[in-house]
C-alpha cells in the first residue's frame, strides 16, 4: 500500500517537486512496527542521481505528509521515509553490455 501511494504521489508531484524528472518507486521495505519505510527509487534522466536524491530527501517531510493524507485511516502510524537509489537497472544494462562484448 505504501509503495502504491508513494508512486501516485511521485507521479502527481513530479512537475512541482522534481522539475519534471521521472521518479519510479521500485521497492518499499517497511519495518514490522511501521516505524521506517526504505524506499528505493529509479530516476530518469539518469544524470546526477546523487544530487537529485538529496533534493528528494530534503522534501521527505512534504512527501510523508502527502502519504499521511492518503493512508492515515488504514495504518496506525505513518512510517518515516528513507530514500535510496535503485541501481538494479543500471547493473543489468552493464552486465548485458559486458556480455555483448
Amino acid at each position: 500500500m505504501v509503495q502504491k501511494e508513494l508512486a501516485v504521489i511521485f507521479q502527481q508531484e513530479s512537475r512541482n517537486l522534481f522539475k519534471g524528472k521521472i521518479v519510479t518507486v521500485t521497492v518499499v521495505h517497511v519495518t514490522p512496527n511501521l516505524a521506517l519505510a526504505k524506499v528505493y527509487l529509479s530516476l530518469f534522466p539518469a544524470n546526477d542521481k546523487s544530487a537529485f536524491l538529496e533534493s528528494i530527501k530534503e522534501k521527505s517531510k512534504t512527501i510523508r505528509h502527502e502519504l499521511s493524507k492518503k493512508i492515515r485511516y488504514q495504518v496506525k502510524t505513518i512510517p518515516d521515509l528513507a530514500f535510496f537509489i535503485d541501481d538494479s537497472l543500471d547493473y543489468v544494462e552493464n552486465i548485458e553490455r559486458l556480455l555483448k562484448g
